[in-house]
């Protein structure tokens, strides 16, 4: 018969019952004063005059009404190999954020042993030894060492969720941007089009007056020159046009073949979106929100490098039964059974824990730091957009009146030299400047759908009515 044995650290569990509620972990306010401190004062509102008072909207992608670039973002959002990169990078930090909380837990194994042993004569011994065991193995977290690194460990995984929200969106934005420049390009190429075969007909026509006399070799060379400078221009927009269908077609995850449809013409910039307030922006706009996780992750991290110069209390629990005959497994005059506790109290390790916290306290101070310049950056951006809103409009009405004035003196200069007022010479000025003035009014288009799309990319709000992710990490 194998009797009972009992081994009970009854010090280390009379200390971890006086000690378990004495552990020190980094607060939210802690967190959240560490990271208000880092900034100026923010202002209460926006600071650029005109700025439409609301709450920050939503869905700025269908805002635009352009159902052909809706759907390539939805594509894009599904095929993007950097979103399915920031996805899987996703899902590892919350495997992480499993690991570490596991270690709260007990650990509990379990093994099953048979042990025969036979010898010759003289002893003839022919035995076996029945051996069915567990073992349970738990850390009581008495500085919360553990329960900071499982808090580290969550808030990296909710830094990484808010880097894969804010890339959603900064595709959305990117596809938009290369959306828009493909149909600038298209535009772009109709003009340098008309304007190559509005010089081939002028210079047809000096040419043939040349024959007759009635023009100078300076005029053929000039049409002429003029000429092969629109071609080149005609040659250098077609590529530049292909380059950006191609580039769009990367983005939304297809192979680079020039094959992607885009609407005819550039869809009108909405009106200016509401901005909310300056200090709404810091906990609305995803990479603002993922440089504040990650420096509530510092903070944590410094709280477990602090708790591990303290002392360890281990629990062990080892239970089971172990006979000579398999038949008497379940008498329970066979069970064997203990509990340990272990105390491991660091005396000397060369500096490694100091130095270790060390560097978690610098690795803090540079998340703040980081946090800063991050939010700045995104105050900066909205500031910059919210000014460029007035501009562009202005600049896009300043433009389109050029454009008019224009088209009226190309049509004045037509009727002028067919009453033999003015040169052929002249005529081709005037188309020029027409030329010209409709190139830059369709890129001051492009720029202020593109600073639309920007000004709700900087406020932070999500592109899609009906959102991707989740916010909580599980």
């Amino acid at each position: 018969m194998i009797a009972r044995r009992l081994l009970v650290g009854t010090a280390p569990a009379a200390l971890a019952l006086a000690l378990a509620g004495c552990a020190s972990l980094s607060t939210p306010e802690e967190i959240a004063a560490a990271t208000a401190q880092s900034l100026p004062a923010l202002p209460p509102q926006w600071v650029v005059e005109g700025t439409v008072p609301g709450e920050v909207r939503i869905g700025w992608i269908e805002a635009v009404g352009d159902p052909v670039l809706i759907e390539l973002v939805l594509e894009a959002q599904a095929n993007n190999p950097d979103i399915r990169a920031a996805a899987a990078n996703l899902d590892a930090s919350r495997a992480l954020v499993r690991q570490a909380r596991a270690a709260l837990f007990p650990q509990i194994n379990a093994n099953v042993n048979v042990d025969r042993t036979e010898s010759p004569n003289p002893f003839a011994l022919n035995q076996a030894f029945y051996t069915v065991a567990g073992q349970a193995q738990w850390e009581v977290d008495l500085w919360g060492r553990v329960r900071a690194g499982r808090n580290a460990a969550y808030a990296s995984a909710q830094a990484v969720e808010a880097d894969l929200r804010f890339a959603q969106y900064s595709l959305a934005a990117g596809v938009a941007a290369a959306y828009f420049v493909s149909i600038e390009a298209a535009e772009q190429v109709s003009v340098a089009q008309r304007t190559v075969e509005a010089l081939a007909e002028i210079d047809r026509i000096v040419r043939v007056r040349y024959r007759e006399g009635f023009a100078s070799r300076q005029n053929t060379a000039t049409t002429g020159a003029d000429y092969q400078s629109a071609l080149d221009s005609l040659a250098q927009t077609q590529i530049a046009a292909r380059n950006a269908r191609r580039a769009l077609e990367v983005l939304v995850g297809r192979y680079p073949a020039n094959l992607v449809t885009v609407g005819r013409s550039l869809p009108e910039a909405p009106p200016a979106p509401p901005a909310g307030l300056p200090a709404q922006l810091l906990e609305r706009r995803p990479d603002v929100i993922a440089a504040e996780r990650r420096v509530a992750a510092a903070f944590a991290n410094l709280d477990q490098a602090r708790a591990a110069q303290l002392p360890q209390l281990v629990l062990t629990a080892v239970g089971g039964v172990a006979s000579t005959d398999l038949g008497d497994l379940l008498d329970t005059d066979n069970i064997i059974w203990s509990i340990i506790g272990d105390v491991l109290q660091p005396v000397f390790d060369g500096g490694l824990r100091g130095a270790r916290e060390d560097e978690a306290d610098a690795n803090r101070r540079a998340a703040i730091a980081l946090y800063a310049s991050t939010a700045l950056a995104a105050l900066r951006e909205v500031e910059d957009n919210l000014d460029a809103v007035t501009v562009l409009e202005e600049r896009e009405q300043i433009l389109a009146a050029a454009a008019d004035d224009a088209g009226t003196a190309y049509q004045l200069a037509q009727l002028q030299y067919r009453e033999g007022e003015i040169d052929l010479i002249d005529v081709l000025n005037f188309q020029q400047r027409l030329f010209q003035a409709e190139r830059n009014l369709v890129s001051v288009r492009r720029q202020r759908i593109d600073q639309w799309v920007g000004l709700n990319l900087a406020l932070g709000g999500s592109w899609s009515a009906d959102g991707l992710l989740p916010v909580s990490i599980q």
